[in-house]
């Protein structure tokens, strides 16, 4: 079968986040083969998807694996789906994902963006929990849980600056949430094109720091949009590689959107 590697919330290669993505003509094969070639990708996640019968909630299922485990929710592999099925023609229009969080849409704009509709993160204020600071390499203003599909701890920090030189002890790390710790802060020059900032470490899914996250902005958009006065923010994940995701809150809904690129095909023979 056909394999890509997309990157996504990327407008150019070697940019955002790349993922494995792989159509299949039926349904799921077992678990173990799944994991096995999302480990051999070795990206943060590979995307599994088959068609489903017409006439129903959705057009495809899906489901995303990082190289050690399942996921229940992943933005950056569901824009990089969508992005193949639009391009391969093998989907025209919006395309409805049937996963473990429920039914999932994305859009394509006429400018060749995809618009991602995924469940808003319930926020619960949290205190820092004690030893967080030390692991992060920087003391928190905030702290917030993000709820069970998203799974991390979010918390604030002093400015931009603080983020972009984090050092953190990802081992330690692994301590304060299901999958991880979101790292944010509001952008020191909103001129520059963008609201706020994040870092997201996943050591208990085996990613210290992943590149472009889009759950995690489903919470981000709920902590920045009241906060900066505006429900359509952009926020810049900088890692390494970096990628911006454009942010709408709409409720119970946050609508992400973003570009993607595919700069693999080849055939799997596994």
């Amino acid at each position: 079968m056909r394999i890509r590697i997309v990157d996504a919330f990327a407008d150019r290669p070697f940019t955002g986040n790349p993922a494995g993505v792989l159509l299949l003509d039926d349904v799921f094969p077992d678990d173990d083969w799944l994991q096995n070639v999302a480990m051999e990708v070795n990206h943060a996640e590979t995307a599994f998807a088959h068609p489903l019968p017409e006439g129903g909630d959705a057009d495809w299922a899906l489901r995303w694996f990082t190289p050690v485990t399942e996921v229940a929710m992943c933005g950056h592999a569901t824009l990089a789906t969508a992005h193949v099925l639009h391009t391969t023609d093998a989907h025209e229009g919006p395309v409805r994902f049937a996963t473990r969080s429920g039914v999932l849409i994305a859009t394509p704009g006429a400018d060749g963006s995809l618009t991602l509709d995924f469940p808003t993160a319930p926020l619960t204020p949290a205190e820092p929990p004690a030893g967080v600071a030390e692991a992060l390499g920087a003391q928190p203003l905030a702290a917030f849980d993000t709820g069970p599909d998203v799974g991390d701890l979010l918390v604030e920090l002093a400015d931009e600056k603080t983020v972009l030189g984090l050092s953190p002890d990802h081992k330690a790390l692994g301590s304060y949430s299901a999958r991880g710790v979101i790292a944010t802060a509001r952008a020191e020059d909103p001129a520059c094109g963008y609201d706020y900032v994040s870092r997201c470490f996943f050591p208990n899914v085996g990613i210290d720091e992943d590149p472009v996250t889009g759950s995690a902005h489903t919470a981000l958009a709920p902590y920045w949009s009241p906060r900066l006065g505006s429900d359509d923010l952009t926020g810049l994940q900088a890692s390494r590689r970096t990628g911006l995701v454009r942010t709408g809150l709409r409720g119970a809904r946050t609508l992400l959107t973003g570009r993607a690129v595919t700069v693999i095909e080849g055939d799997l023979r596994a």
